[in-house]
C-alpha cells in the first residue's frame, strides 16, 4: 500500500513508519523536522521504502504535492502538540494544526485517497471531566480548556465533515498520553521523556502542583499498532487509544527514580495554568471497532524507554 505519513519524522510518527516499512508498505513521509528528525528515519530509509520530504503542512504547496502523489492512506500526525505552547501562541497553534489539517485533507481529497487517520488528543478533548466518569468513553462531551485541545478538536471536525462532503474515509485516533523510545526531552515532551533524561543525567526532576494529577500513559509502540490496524477499519469512528489507568505524576515519579536509582523525591513548583487534573481513556470501543488492546504495562514501558534514553 501506498501510505503517506505526516509528522513522520517525529516521536510517534517514525514509530509509525517502523511499523508500516516492516509490513512491507511503501511510506512518503512529510515533515518540515521543527521537532522531528531525519535520524528517527534512519533505520526505515535503509529499508528502501521510504521517501522524505521536507514540507510545512501550513504551506499551500503540501496540498499539491499530496494531490501529486495520490496516496492510498494518509496518516495525519503533523502538529503543533504543546500544551503551554498553544497558550503562548495561540495563532501559531491554530495555523499548524487546524489550516494545517486542512491543507493535508485538501490534499487527500485531490488525489483521490481512500482514507485520513487523523492524530486526535484524548488527553485534552474532553476537558477537565468529572473524575467520577473516569475512564472517559468517546460519548464524554468535548471540552477542551487549552487552545491546543480546541484546535485538534476543529482539525476533527473537519474531518468527519470531508467524509460527508467528499467521501473521505477517515478515523481519528484520541491519544492519551504517549511516552517511550525517541520522545525529545526537551521542547513539546512529555513528562516521561522529560524525567527519563533528568534522572539518567542525575538532575533534579520538577513536578509541577502537588503530583497529584493524573494521566493515562500509552507505549508509542501501541499506539502505532492502532495507526496499522485503523487504515483498514473503524471508517467514521473517533476511538480512545490509551489504557484506561490513571497513573498521577507523583506515582510515574516514585516508578522512574527507582529504576534509574534517583532521589526519592522530586523538586516542586507550582502548577502550571491549561493543566486538566485527571485523565484517563477507556479503549474498549478501540478493541471492538480495530481489534486493538494495549500490550505494555508502565513497568516495562518505562523500563524501554529508559534503556533508550541511557544508550551511548
Amino acid at each position: 500500500m501506498s501510505v503517506l505519513v505526516t509528522g513522520g519524522a517525529g516521536f510517534i510518527g517514525s514509530c509509525v513508519v517502523d511499523r508500516l516499512v516492516a509490513d512491507g508498505h511503501e511510506v512518503l513521509v512529510l515533515d518540515d523536522l521543527s521537532t522531528g528528525s531525519e535520524a528517527n528515519l534512519a533505520e526505515a530509509m535503509e529499508s528502501g521504502l521510504v521517501r522524505l520530504e521536507v514540507y510545512d503542512v501550513r504551506d499551500p504547496a503540501t496540498t499539491d504535492l499530496i494531490a501529486g502523489e495520490s496516496p492510498e492512506v494518509v496518516l495525519h500526525l503533523a502538529a503543533q502538540a504543546d500544551v503551554q505552547a498553544s497558550i503562548d501562541d495561540p495563532v501559531h497553534d491554530a495555523e499548524v494544526n487546524v489550516l494545517g489539517t486542512v491543507r493535508v485533507l485538501e490534499g487527500a481529497r485531490l488525489g483521490g485517497a481512500r482514507k485520513v487517520v487523523f492524530a486526535a488528543s484524548g488527553g485534552t478533548l474532553y476537558g477537565d471531566p468529572d473524575p467520577g466518569r473516569l475512564p472517559l468513553t468517546e460519548d464524554e462531551p468535548h471540552a477542551p480548556v487549552s487552545p491546543y485541545g480546541l484546535s485538534k478538536m476543529a482539525a476533527g471536525c473537519y474531518l468527519s465533515a470531508y467524509g460527508a462532503l467528499h467521501g473521505l474515509a477517515g478515523t481519528s485516533l484520541a491519544l492519551a498520553n504517549v511516552y517511550g523510545p525517541r520522545q525529545d526531552p526537551h521542547g513539546e515532551a512529555g513528562v516521561v521523556a522529560i524525567f527519563a533524561n533528568r534522572l539518567l543525567a542525575a538532575e533534579p526532576c520538577t513536578v509541577f502542583g502537588d503530583g497529584g494529577q493524573t494521566r493515562d500513559f500509552v507505549h508509542v509502540a501501541d499506539v502505532a499498532e492502532a495507526f496499522l490496524a485503523a487504515m483498514q477499519r473503524a471508517d467514521g469512528l473517533l476511538l480512545n487509544i490509551g489504557t484506561g489507568i490513571e497513573t498521577s505524576v507523583n506515582d510515574l515519579y516514585r516508578v522512574m527514580a527507582a529504576s534509574a536509582d534517583g532521589p526519592d523525591e522530586p523538586e516542586r513548583a507550582p502548577a502550571r495554568p491549561g493543566e486538566i487534573r485527571r485523565s484517563a481513556l477507556d479503549p474498549s470501543a478501540a478493541a471492538g471497532a480495530l481489534g486493538w488492546t494495549p500490550t505494555m504495562g508502565l513497568a516495562q514501558g518505562v523500563a524501554d524507554t529508559l534503556a533508550w534514553f541511557s544508550r551511548p
